[in-house]
C-alpha cells in the first residue's frame, strides 16, 4: 500500500499557485512516491501560512510553496532575490535560477533550513496598491502604513521610500486592508483580485519594486529517504507544474492590469512615477543587503560584475 503524502498551499481557488499545486498532485497521482491529498489553502482552516513552512519543515507536510523572504532571516543568501529595483524582466531572472545561482541558493537553504528547494516559482513583479491618493514619487507615499510580508529587507526598502512598512500573515491581509489598519500594501497585481483588494484600494502604482520569487520546497529529511526512482518522478512533475506555473503568472500579469482598469481602479503606469527617486530612496538598504551576499552569487543572478567588498 502506498503512503500518503501532504501538500498545501495558503491561496485560494483562483490563484495560479493552487493551480500549479493541483497539477503537481494529479501529476503524482499514480507516481511511486505515494498517493497525495492536497489542501490548496491552509487559511481557509484558520491556519496562517507560517504554520504552513513549519510543518512542512517538520516532515507533517510535504510539499508547498513559500515566498522567499519568509525564509530570508534563516538563509541569508534569499536576500539576493530581493533586492528593491533589481530585476527588470523576469525571464532573464528565472533563467539564472535555473542555472548557477538556483543551484546556490538550494545549496544554502540546505545548509541553514530543514528544508530542499525543488523549484523557484514566478511570483510576479510587486506592486503598491493604497486607499487615499495615486502615489507617483517617495513624497506621496510619505506615513503611509503598508503591510507587507514578514521580511526585514522588504520593510528597510519600504520605509526607505516613505512608507511605515507594517507585517502581517497571509491570512490577516484583507482584515487589515478592509478595517484601514494599513493604508497600503504591495502585492502582485493578480492577488488584488484573488484577495478581493481592489474593493477598498481604488489606487495601483506599478513600480515594480520586488519580483517575487517563491520556493516550493519539502522537508530534507523526507526527500533523502526518496529513492532514486521516487526523486525522478517527482522532479518530472515538479518541472512540469513550473512550466505551467511561470507561464500564467507572466499571461495573468496583463490580464490582470486589464481587469483592475475594468474595475475602475486607477493604475499609475511606470511612466508617470519618478522610480529613479525610488530607487534612490531604496539606494542604501540595497547596498547594505549587497555587502552581505557572496560576490558569485550576486552575479550569477543579477549578472552584475563581482563586488570588490562583497563576500568571496
Amino acid at each position: 500500500m502506498k503512503s500518503t503524502f501532504h501538500l498545501a498551499g495558503y491561496q485560494g481557488g483562483a490563484s495560479i499557485l493552487t493551480a500549479a499545486l493541483t497539477t503537481l498532485a494529479r501529476r503524482l497521482d499514480d507516481s511511486s512516491v505515494g498517493t497525495p491529498h492536497l489542501l490548496t489553502d491552509v487559511t481557509a482552516i484558520g491556519e496562517s501560512a507560517a504554520s504552513l513552512f513549519a510543518s512542512v519543515e517538520k516532515g507533517e507536510r510535504h510539499i508547498g510553496y513559500m515566498a522567499s523572504g519568509y525564509l530570508s532571516a534563516r538563509v541569508p543568501e534569499l536576500a539576493v532575490l530581493d533586492l528593491p529595483f533589481s530585476v527588470q524582466e523576469r525571464a532573464t531572472a528565472l533563467a539564472a535560477l535555473d542555472g548557477d545561482a538556483g543551484t546556490m541558493l538550494r545549496d544554502a537553504v540546505a545548509r541553514q533550513s530543514g528544508f530542499h528547494v525543488l523549484a523557484f516559482w514566478d511570483n510576479g513583479f510587486r506592486h503598491i496598491s493604497n486607499a487615499v491618493r495615486p502615489l507617483r514619487s517617495p513624497s506621496d507615499c510619505e506615513g503611509l502604513v503598508i503591510r507587507t510580508l514578514d521580511s526585514a529587507l522588504y520593510r528597510d526598502a519600504l520605509d526607505a521610500i516613505g512608507f511605515k512598512a507594517l507585517t502581517t500573515d497571509v491570512k490577516d491581509l484583507i482584515r487589515v486592508v478592509q478595517d484601514g489598519t494599513v493604508q497600503a500594501q504591495e502585492n502582485p497585481l493578480t492577488n488584488l483580485l484573488s484577495f478581493d483588494l481592489w474593493q477598498h484600494h481604488p489606487h495601483v502604482s506599478l513600480s515594480g519594486h520586488f519580483f517575487g520569487v517563491l520556493l516550493l520546497v519539502c522537508p530534507s529529511a523526507w526527500y533523502a529517504r526518496l529513492n532514486a526512482t521516487q526523486r525522478d518522478e517527482l522532479q518530472a512533475a515538479v518541472n512540469e507544474a513550473t512550466t505551467q506555473q511561470r507561464k500564467a503568472a507572466a499571461a495573468q500579469d496583463a490580464t490582470a492590469l486589464e481587469r483592475l482598469r475594468s474595475l475602475g481602479v486607477q493604475v499609475v503606469m511606470p511612466a508617470s512615477m519618478d522610480l529613479a527617486a525610488m530607487r534612490e530612496a531604496t539606494a542604501a538598504v540595497r547596498q547594505r543587503y549587497l555587502d552581505r551576499l557572496p560576490a558569485r552569487l550576486v552575479q550569477a543572478y543579477l549578472n552584475a560584475e563581482p563586488l570588490d567588498h562583497a563576500t568571496p
